[in-house]
């Protein structure tokens, strides 16, 4: 199968975006500040990406309250799940090429 730059998704290749994929690929769910935390992103920079995630379907984010206080949650979604996996897939195959 031919594997060329054009099979690499704009939407996780950002580095900001890329962490993003790699930690809920990994661990399926995570708040807002954990992802701000492991990312060391600033809170703006951090929703942009999250943001263009979820207008790609990759993520939902769930908002809801741990008694007063907010609470974000990003989930990955099988849509992100899948895209990742052919990112990763995508980027095997340019590397292979080497």
């Amino acid at each position: 199968m031919a594997t060329g730059i054009g099979q690499i998704d704009e939407v996780i290749h950002g580095r900001m975006r890329l962490g993003i994929m790699v930690y809920l690929a990994e661990n399926d769910v995570a708040d807002f500040n954990e992802l701000k935390r492991v990312l060391e992103a600033t809170q703006g920079n951090l929703s942009i990406h999250l943001r263009k995630l979820e207008e790609a379907q990759y993520v939902e984010i769930e908002k809801t309250y741990a008694g007063r206080k907010g609470l974000t949650r990003v989930h990955l979604l099988p849509k992100g799940r899948k895209a990742f996996a052919a990112y990763v897939e995508a980027l095997a195959g340019l590397l292979g090429k080497s």
